[in-house]
């Protein structure tokens, strides 16, 4: 059986991830191609414990390095228990963040080095990367409140200030520059619906479907 395919959403908080996930999923089961949708950090037991680690609490609570061990230790458990089972059937795998996002947030925007968070992926992972990444993208500030109109309390990342924000975005601005054989920016200012068009354009080009 062929593998399927392993796509990921990224960009700052409050870009539309988590919901252009499903409709990507939902858009993929209509067309006959089993997908599922998951998350980092979390998408299997283990995850989701480190998960609350991270995403809830004081914004120093960490040092950068520390963060950067979790999320990689906390992706471990997701690829291994999830990601690479799935695809081994054929099912296509459609994730709300992955590496990228610890490229940006850790690796640039607190310093740690993006160079150092690929070294720890390519130890833990063998550098399994996605087969195409969309980056979301939006002013700071739009996704700041859009981030902040949610419920629950998984928002240590959302009060570390407008500045860290601003880096993130340009982190990953730039690294859809660099990458443009995986990544491409997409515009995730508009409506709903109209952002959802936006990525199935994009996903069907890509793999002609």
């Amino acid at each position: 059986m062929s593998s399927g395919r392993f796509i990921t959403l990224e960009g700052g908080e409050g870009a539309g991830k988590t919901t252009q996930v499903r409709l990507l999923v939902d858009r993929l089961a209509a067309r006959g191609i089993a997908a599922i949708a998951t998350r980092e950090p979390g998408g299997a037991p283990g995850a989701e414990d480190i998960r609350h680690l991270l995403v809830s609490g004081d914004t120093a609570r960490w040092q950068p390095m520390t963060e950067a061990l979790l999320h990689t230790a906390a992706r471990v458990e997701h690829v291994e228990n999830l990601v690479r089972p799935t695809l081994a059937t054929g099912t296509w795998v459609i994730s709300d963040r992955y590496v990228d996002s610890t490229r940006a947030y850790q690796g640039s925007a607190q310093g740690v080095g993006a160079e150092a968070v690929l070294a720890l992926h390519d130890l833990a992972l063998g550098g399994l990367m996605p087969d195409l990444t969309l980056v979301l993208d939006l002013p700071v500030e739009l996704g700041l409140a859009r981030a902040r109109s949610r419920a629950g309390g998984e928002d240590r990342y959302e009060r570390m200030g407008a500045a860290f924000h601003i880096h993130l975005r340009d982190a990953f601005q730039a690294m859809a520059k660099a990458e443009p054989q995986r990544c491409v920016l997409v515009d995730a200012a508009g409506d709903v619906d109209v952002v959802a068009a936006r990525l199935w354009s994009i996903l069907a080009s890509r793999f002609t479907l």
